[in-house]
């Protein structure tokens, strides 16, 4: 153990820190954009398994250093050229760089849309694992050829290996959310594997290119970066100092909801006017905003449907009623319009009359006649959406409309409120029940109490509740059914996506309440 007293030892095992770091940082760089495919909770996993395996393979192939020396012994003969296994190895390796990189390459450059190959064609743990493997296979053979190569102590080499392992992991998550953050970056690192694929099958045919022009031309590209990264975050300083975030933030998304195509894009001008903030907390608009906003943008998805009012729970007068049943009935009613029908054995709505009308009949002393006041409000098909309707509203000299299936059967009504409620959230008025839209509540447990008739839009904007575009229901209860294939009665339990629906009331073949649980709690990112 002399050997430890030795100053040169520890100059060799530094030096020997710092080019496995080197030789390292390539494989990290691959590591991180295969481990980008994966979901976000997976994504810090699998660069620590990754990174590990890179540890676990070079110190298996460190103590076998007399196995590494047969590998450059001629294997096979091809075309009177003489291959060892090092030299197959490196050839493998250096063409799955190529198509790795060339693919990566060609998804960037295609500009395929993110967030739908999220939603899709996830990637799977264990094959980006698979492929990180065989990179480590390429690079540790690499790695540790120069670690026998520079020390002659087999404690040391393991203990460079492990120095340079422990410090990559380190800066692995930095390092990554950098790279990702920055999309030129990212084509700059799969540059960079394209060039080392080459070289390692340059390597694996003979030619042997010498290490320091690669790492030349690497240097050049990543100072020509830094010069660029350090011009956009000079000019974003200056925006910041002359315009507020929010006027920036502003102007950028209404440049992007112009709708021109020559304006739609995000080009470096309106990329750098974005807010740039990274936490929640500091974001220029708040919760309520930024639902206002993802509502107003959903108005044209929706339809009138969705946020009718069941001519079930609509009150109306008869007209064959009696006049003092009428008028107890208008002295009860809290809406400034009232439904009319011609008696009890039909529901079909005659029109509906304005309480200011009545008002005005009675201030006249007139005697009551509700067929001489009725009138025809809007009448909206049911897949009407809500941006078409709020035009018609706009439009028309009344807020009030029936909703008709395509058979003519009034379905419900809908007011200008109602669409109103839908971008800005429940508008209670005085003495009136809470909205089904709005009528959801969240226990101590984690679990929710919502009402049957609540819209899945407006149920999704509190649970990350996967719904079928294309589906022919638009509330809780109308999912239920789908799913049972009847009418649920209480206490049934339905496991729909990760959570168990549960009907709490349901009253002649209605559902009323539906406790909502979470089954499968929301995985954090896993922490080195």
């Amino acid at each position: 153990m002399e050997w430890v007293a030795d100053p040169s030892i520890w100059v060799g095992l530094a030096t020997l820190v710092i080019l496995e770091i080197v030789l390292g940082i390539d494989n990290l760089i691959f590591i991180a954009i295969l481990a980008d495919k994966l979901p976000r909770q997976q994504r810090e996993r699998a660069r620590v398994t990754g990174l590990l395996l890179a540890l676990v393979m070079r110190l298996l192939l460190l103590a076998s250093i007399s196995w590494l020396s047969t590998l450059t012994r001629p294997l096979i003969t091809v075309l009177s050229h003489a291959f060892s296994a090092r030299d197959l190895i490196m050839l493998a390796g250096g063409l799955f760089l190529l198509f790795k990189a060339t693919t990566e390459l060609n998804e960037r450059l295609e500009g395929k849309d993110e967030e739908n190959t999220q939603q899709g064609s996830r990637a799977k743990f264990w094959p980006v694992v698979a492929q990180i493997v065989v990179l480590d296979a390429v690079f540790s053979l690499d790695s540790v050829i120069t670690a026998v190569g520079m020390v002659e102590h087999l404690p040391v080499m393991m203990a460079a290996v492990c120095i340079a392992i422990a410090l990559m992991l380190l800066a692995s998550r930095p390092l990554t959310r950098f790279v990702n953050d920055h999309p030129t970056i990212v084509i700059l690192c799969l540059s960079f594997l394209l060039m080392i694929g080459f070289s390692l099958v340059a390597e694996g045919f003979g030619y042997y290119i010498p290490k320091g022009y690669l790492y030349a031309a690497i240097g050049f590209s990543v100072m020509i970066e830094m010069l660029n990264q350090l011009a956009q975050f000079n000019r974003r300083r200056f925006l910041s100092s002359s315009r507020s975030l929010r006027e920036r933030t502003a102007e950028t998304v209404l440049r992007v909801l112009r709708g021109k195509h020559e304006e739609a894009e995000l080009d470096s001008h309106s990329s750098s006017m974005i807010a740039d903030i990274d936490r929640e907390e500091h974001a220029i608009f708040n919760q309520q905003e930024r639902h206002m906003i993802e509502r107003v943008l959903g108005l044209a998805q929706r339809s009138v449907s969705s946020v009718m009012t069941s001519r079930h729970d609509v009150d109306n007068l008869e007209l064959n009623d009696p006049p003092d049943i009428l008028t107890q009935q208008i002295a009860n009613n809290q809406h400034t319009r009232i439904l009319v029908t011609e008696d009890s054995s039909t529901d079909a709505p005659l029109g509906v009359v304005h309480v200011v009308d009545l008002l005005k009949q009675q201030l006249l002393h007139n005697a009551l006649d509700l067929k001489a006041l009725i009138k025809q409000p809007l009448i909206f098909p049911e897949q009407l959406s809500l941006l078409a309707a709020l035009e018609q509203f706009r439009q028309a000299k009344t807020h009030f409309a029936f909703v008709v299936d395509e058979f003519g059967s009034v379905e419900g009504v809908v007011t200008l409120t109602d669409v109103m409620e839908t971008i800005a959230g429940s508008l209670p008025e005085s003495s009136a029940t809470l909205d089904a839209r709005h009528d959801i509540v969240q226990l101590a447990d984690g679990s929710w109490i919502a009402n049957g008739y609540m819209p899945l839009d407006d149920l999704v904007m509190y649970l990350p509740l996967p719904i079928d575009e294309k589906r022919e229901y638009h509330t809780i209860a109308g999912l239920l059914m789908e799913y049972a294939q009847n009418i649920p009665q209480q206490g049934a339990q339905l496991h729909i996506d990760n959570y168990l629906f549960e009907p709490l009331e349901v009253s002649s073949h209605r559902i009323l309440k539906v406790k909502i649980t979470p089954l499968k709690p929301v995985e954090n990112d896993y922490e080195v």
